[in-house]
């Protein structure tokens, strides 16, 4: 007879719980049916999500987009401050704000999260806030997995990623190839830090400020947990928009290498961006990170978005209907810059000028 101490192992033994895995998928439901489309067949649970792509025969040649990321070490954040339900929004940022920058309407996502053990309402809440960004940006949750890595991730680590797909008329890609000389550039304010550069603020605020997160910030008007977690905020809608209310020629999402590296990839060669930093004020949490950490202005431009976290590049003509367009949705944009000629003596594609506004 076997005595119970000399019994097989078991994967629950091993540390997976796959019943709180059933139970995380059913608190999640409600949440994933409010990130639909009338595209999508069938519902949660299957072993891949389906979206008709019949839909796509109005296109008289679609061309299908497609956009992977995560959300790096914001991810600790939430953790420490026992908050999930606005990660998920981060991360579907960081994927739909890629499609749309070529022009690209984003049909769908799929979700990873891997945890150390399943806690089924902290995986909901995860999947709560995944299903809140879908819905902001238009687009559709189709499905998604929960892996659970005991012994590879402590029981309260967690980390997210996720794959989007978009669709954009081939004839109507945005892009380096539209840029002319004389266009503008046009800023559209970010919500905060969005979910890059955390591992920088993360080393000057905690480890060499010395800062808690439930420390009260009088420049930031809360806590600075409340600051740090503010969710990326999600452009799609609003490039989208901008594209059927005027001429677009290419936008730019500001996100890991700041506002210079990521506008230089639309920027085609022969010529620049020259971007004057008076026309703004960054948010107070970058200059925050900057004095707490005495990070030189160039490290927190290559690292930060500085509060910018789109560009567009429109035609001269096209400014009046752009602003107009983008402040009627909620958008703080200006124009910033401006588009000209390269010359043997610029250091680059993008050339920043001038002092930030006080």
């Amino acid at each position: 007879m076997t005595r119970p101490s000399e019994s097989g192992s078991t994967y629950a033994a091993a540390g997976v719980d796959i019943e709180a895995g059933d139970r995380a998928v059913e608190l999640m439901k409600e949440w994933v049916k409010k990130a639909s489309r009338p595209e999508v067949v069938g519902g949660l649970g299957g072993f891949a999500g389906l979206f008709d792509a019949s839909a796509l025969a109005r296109y008289r040649r679609p061309l299908l987009a497609s956009a992977t990321d995560g959300v790096g070490t914001k991810v600790d954040i939430a953790r420490r401050m026992g908050v999930y339900d606005t990660i998920g929004r981060d991360l579907v940022g960081m994927v739909v704000d890629d499609l749309v920058v070529c022009g690209a309407e984003p049909l769908f996502m799929t979700d990873y999260i891997c945890v150390g053990k399943v806690h089924p309402e902290r995986v909901a809440a995860i999947v709560k806030g995944i299903a809140e960004g879908c819905a902001l940006a238009g687009c559709a949750l189709v499905g998604g997995e929960t892996a659970e890595h005991p012994g590879l991730l402590g029981a309260d680590d967690f980390d997210v990623a996720g794959a989007g797909t978009g669709v954009v008329e081939a004839d109507q890609v945005l892009g380096a190839d539209r840029i002319r000389t004389g266009d503008a550039v046009i800023a559209m304010a970010s919500s905060g830090l969005h979910s890059n550069g955390y591992s920088l603020v993360r080393h000057v605020l905690f480890d060499r400020a010395g800062w808690a997160l439930d420390r009260e910030v009088p420049e930031l008007g809360r806590t600075l947990g409340e600051e740090m977690l503010e969710p990326t905020r999600i452009y799609s809608l609003d490039c989208l928009a901008l594209t059927r209310t005027t001429e677009v020629h290419a936008f730019s999402h500001i996100t890991g290498g700041g506002l210079a590296n990521n506008l230089a990839r639309v920027i085609p060669d022969g010529l620049r961006a020259v971007v004057d930093r008076s026309t703004w004020t960054p948010d107070a949490i970058f200059q925050l990170v900057g004095q707490a950490g005495s990070v030189e202005r160039l490290e927190l431009e290559k690292t930060l978005n500085m509060g910018v976290g789109m560009m567009a590049v429109v035609p001269a003509g096209s400014v009046d209907v752009a602003l107009t367009t983008l402040a009627d949705r909620g958008v703080d944009a200006w124009v910033s810059g401006e588009i000209t000629e390269r010359t043997a003596g610029d250091a680059g594609a993008v050339t920043l000028t001038g002092d930030y506004a006080a």
